[in-house]
């Protein structure tokens, strides 16, 4: 004996499959905006880095120029490294405070401080410039930056000679910002963008040693 039900009617609305494709379109819409505008931001954020990266290497590349050449800025004219003149003396013999006062006037007018000094400016320069070996570029510009911090030594409220140091920050000053750009670049590989750093990464030797980006 067979039984035969009725089949039983659903209660409910029911939604039409053409009514439910622009709902499902419109998330993948949704979705795909927001990878187009983390995209976009990505890129801006590139460019942004790209461009810091360049006013930083013209403000290194520029103190370099004006000490070797005397452009009358911060170097007087004829006051050159080619003319003769030192780009460590006047810097280095000024220093009135900080534990190592007495060291940097020893070193002050030294060969080797002057070379030491201005190839670092050049390196980190052209380095910034290219947008190549950024890490070894903010390593050297931090230690540059360290020694110049200490030279200047912010802590100190007056001078050796007991006059006000004139000091705004104890603990922050530009040089402690330039060190953080520095690696802020680095970190951010910011060589990629208006530079040669991608080629500079697919380099055989620079493969092996990571450390060389």
């Amino acid at each position: 004996m067979a039984l035969h039900q009725r089949p039983r009617r659903r209660t409910g609305i029911r939604f039409p499959a053409s009514r439910r494709a622009p709902t499902q379109g419109a998330a993948a819409g949704g979705t795909v905006a927001r990878l187009d505008e983390a995209a976009a931001s990505t890129v801006a954020l590139a460019r942004a880095a790209a461009v810091l990266r360049i006013l930083t290497a013209f403000t290194f590349l520029w103190a370099f120029f004006d000490k070797t050449f005397g452009l009358s800025y911060a170097t007087g004219h004829g006051e050159g490294w080619l003319d003769g003149g030192s780009p460590t003396m006047g810097f280095l013999s000024g220093v009135s405070a900080g534990p190592m006062e007495g060291t940097l006037h020893t070193w002050a007018g030294d060969v080797w401080a002057d070379w030491a000094f201005m190839l670092g400016l050049l390196g980190v320069g052209v380095a910034l410039a290219s947008g190549v070996a950024l890490r070894l570029a903010a390593l050297a510009g931090t230690a540059m930056m360290a020694l110049m911090w200490v030279a200047q030594w912010p802590p100190a409220q007056h001078l050796s000679d007991g006059s006000p140091s004139m000091s705004t920050n104890p603990l922050v000053d530009y040089h402690v910002l330039y060190a953080a750009v520095l690696v802020l670049l680095a970190v951010a590989l910011a060589g990629r963008t208006w530079g040669l750093g991608r080629a500079w990464a697919r380099l055989p030797l620079v493969r092996r040693h990571r450390w060389l980006l």
